[in-house]
């Protein structure tokens, strides 16, 4: 059992949760993820790490509310045990030999954004963070980038917050500009990526793109996770779980991914009321 130690409410469906895995947390690296389950009847759900002490011997992990399993992780509160948290998984970010990069996260894939930003930082990398939100409610971990970054840009698409518009905004004005990048890493949702890598390829800008499908098992087994690349001309497959989750954003096949990653909503939904209406219950 991995004992919950501390618990914050950083937007109405975004929860951080900090878990004692001192494993876990000695190796974990910017990037790699781990999969959990909350209890022994419960699903496998991969979760990126958000951060880690290890001196504390913590995980940070950072969650959106949407299905089943994240419904039923909200409800553990600080002291609360989950049953399984096994990690690290994953490839680690490439960092080595980047000097100025272009950080752009979306959403709750900001919490996976801000410990690469963090450790480029460290290493003395000029860093440029660009964070998208729907609206001023729903913005998490402002302070957090402003503090790593050398330039922060912070966008909501209705404009009750910062700047209006969307993160590619701001992106392609910078390179429009003239402003170059080693690399741009960005992370949220896939529509958000595809675009990020629209945007910069004109500019031939690498682009790496943090992909997080379905996934079960975490070791390619069960192929959940694979991915469709075109790699020279050639479709390749690769499995997110072994082989990432950061691609080369300009050889993804984003449409299949996002067909795929709407396969079981109907079903997902139907968990999510399922479990709420016995949570509902429990508390009654």
């Amino acid at each position: 059992m991995y004992k919950i130690v501390d618990k914050k409410i950083l937007n109405p469906t975004v929860i951080q949760l900090l878990i004692e895995a001192p494993l876990v947390a000695k190796k974990a690296k910017p990037g790699q993820f781990i999969i959990l389950r909350v209890d022994e009847d419960g699903e496998r759900i991969p979760l990126t790490v958000a951060g880690t002490n290890p001196e504390n011997g913590t995980v940070k992990i950072i969650f959106q509310v949407v299905g089943a399993t994240t419904k039923k992780l909200s409800y553990k509160e600080q002291g609360d045990c989950i049953q399984d948290f096994v990690g690290p998984l994953g490839v680690p970010t490439h960092l080595n030999g980047l000097k100025k990069v272009c950080i752009v996260g979306g959403g709750v894939g900001c919490a996976i954004a801000l410990p690469i930003a963090e450790a480029l930082h460290a290493m003395n990398a000029e860093v440029t963070s660009i964070i998208g939100f729907r609206n001023k409610d729903l913005l998490i971990l402002e302070n957090e980038f402003k503090a790593c970054s050398d330039t922060l840009r912070v966008m909501t698409d209705d404009g009750s917050y910062s700047e209006k518009g969307n993160v590619t905004l701001p992106l392609k004005e910078m390179l429009e500009a003239g402003e170059r990048f080693d690399m741009i890493i960005t992370i949220g949702p896939l529509v958000m990526m595809k675009y990020v890598v629209a945007t910069a390829k004109p500019y031939g800008t690498p682009v790496t793109v943090s992909m997080n499908p379905i996934m079960i098992d975490g070791t390619g087994m069960c192929g959940g996770c694979r991915l469709t690349l075109n790699v020279d001309g050639k479709k390749v497959t690769k499995f997110a779980c072994v082989d990432g989750p950061d691609f080369n954003g300009y050889e993804i096949d984003f449409d299949e991914a996002m067909s795929r990653g709407r396969m079981y909503g109907e079903f997902e939904r139907h968990k999510y009321e399922e479990t709420c209406n016995l949570y509902q219950k429990e508390v009654q």
